[in-house]
């Protein structure tokens, strides 16, 4: 099983960025612990961050033949990116959107997402623990309809 993992703009700052909204870890400490999840779980994980939408776009489109679904934090490209939201649509993958925060908490410019009409599925507002239900979800679903 393998999955890709894509972390959007800003998520390099975690740990130094507004901590009492996204916590204290930093996205090496998330990122560390996800791999050990993932070889415990006997699930292979890429992970990749980026601030631009076009290297997130084609990151997407380069893994088609390798995913067998993709968790993806989109950040701030949540509430803009249609590129980002049609690369996820035209690769027929299982997606789950994943937030640290509880964005319906939120500014209300971050109640809209161009990912979740696409997505299998929406975590948000557990903290750095959004992750690994993002995975555990995602490790379910697979053996679900892989079987």
């Amino acid at each position: 099983m393998n999955i890709l993992l894509i972390h959007g703009p800003n998520l390099h700052l975690l740990g130094r960025r507004q901590p009492e909204i996204y916590g204290s870890q930093t996205l090496a400490d998330i990122d560390q612990h996800l791999m050990e999840v993932a070889t415990q779980r006997h699930v292979t994980l890429k992970t990749f961050q980026s601030n631009h939408e076009g290297e997130i776009v084609t990151i997407i489109g380069q893994h088609i033949d390798w995913a067998d679904g993709i968790l993806i934090n989109p950040a701030a490209y949540t509430h803009t990116s249609v590129a980002i939201r049609d690369a996820l649509a035209t690769i027929g993958l299982p997606v789950i959107e994943l937030h640290l925060s509880n964005v319906h908490g939120r500014e209300s410019f971050r109640h809209h997402s161009y990912i979740a009409p696409i997505a299998t599925g929406t975590i948000a507002g557990f903290g750095a623990f959004s992750y690994d239900l993002a995975i555990e979800a995602m490790i379910q679903h697979l053996n679900i309809t892989q079987t």
